[in-house]
């Protein structure tokens, strides 16, 4: 297809802004959350309770030890105390739930994440049941995930919330829309579906055994994708002034991060898109200080002492 003046002159004026105009800034976005996130921090420090979050680290992935390493330092610069256990690769099931067990008990602790994945030969499934829903920052407990098919009070998962965030940084709604959400996971797919339906979207779930992919994706107002598949979705399949979130990291053949999404081609059509990296992965641990946080005010009954100071949302 020839494109006609007007995508010219828009692809040329892209280029010169390096497409600042359509780049849905996950670090930039993320930084301005933080910084709320700091603000609810100091209320409740000066009502009497400081924020604590426990992070649990099994095994010496070296992945992991960078992820937990990135919470552990945008925790403590948003003032929240931070543990973290680093337990060896050999711990016992039996050894980890008891962790977690002490964890639930300690007054201080206001959210639990232990780092996933665990090593082989521990249940993950069993482990996420054994930390108190409450506590849950990682929003996967069935008490949370129960708590957001039913549309009430509960932590939400980091990564799903994460891209709603973005969303509505960036005055992007959703009512009305066709959301197509490519990969059917409990950790993105499941939950951000079910995000999108509570505002009022219309939901597509995409998944390995979807018959024509490109054609679904063709319909979509938003696109959200999360499969795992390096470039999977094609440029053409976006239809033009569609929003992408990519939520895919992946290594390419050259080395580098790429996402699930064919960036280059696809942001000639996008009206929004976020990079890889640099969108969703940031916007994660946003969510997890404001998961945090908000844990911290409810178990305390301080909910009260951010809404006083309009500050009792991530919004600020």
């Amino acid at each position: 297809m020839v494109p006609h003046e007007g995508h010219l002159m828009t692809e040329e004026r892209n280029q010169e802004s390096e497409m600042t105009g359509q780049i849905l800034d996950g670090k930039a976005t993320a930084m301005v959350v933080r910084e709320g996130v700091a603000a609810r921090v100091a209320a409740l420090v000066a009502d009497g309770v400081q924020p604590g979050l426990a992070v649990v680290l099994v095994g010496e992935d070296p992945a992991s030890q960078v992820y937990v390493r990135n919470k552990d330092k945008a925790a403590s610069a948003a003032g929240i105390a931070v543990q973290t256990r680093k337990l060896a690769a050999e711990t016992t099931q039996a050894e980890l739930e008891a962790v977690v067990l002490e964890l639930n008990e300690d007054a201080a602790v206001h959210g639990i994440l232990v780092q996933l994945p665990l090593p082989k030969g521990l249940d993950e499934q069993r482990v996420v049941e054994v930390i108190s829903p409450e506590k849950d920052v990682d929003g996967l407990h069935p008490a949370n995930v129960a708590a957001l098919v039913q549309g009430v009070e509960g932590l939400l998962p980091c990564t799903p919330a994460g891209c709603i965030e973005l969303l509505d940084r960036h005055d992007i709604a959703l009512e009305g829309k066709h959301v197509v959400v490519i990969g059917r996971s409990q950790l993105v797919g499941k939950p951000v579906a079910q995000l999108a339906l509570g505002r009022n979207a219309t939901v597509t779930i995409c998944h390995s055994r979807t018959k024509d992919l490109a054609a679904e994706v063709a319909r979509a107002d938003v696109i959200v994708a999360a499969v795992g598949w390096a470039e999977l979705v094609q440029g053409d399949w976006v239809k033009p002034g569609a929003v992408v979130l990519d939520v895919g990291i992946n290594r390419g053949e050259d080395g580098k991060l790429v996402g699930d999404v064919d960036f280059e081609a696809a942001s000639q059509r996008a009206s929004w898109i976020t990079p890889v990296p640099g969108g969703v992965g940031p916007m994660t641990i946003a969510m997890l200080l404001s998961n945090t946080v908000m844990a911290c005010a409810r178990q305390t009954g301080r909910v009260e002492t951010l809404i006083e100071d309009g500050l009792e949302t991530s919004r600020s």
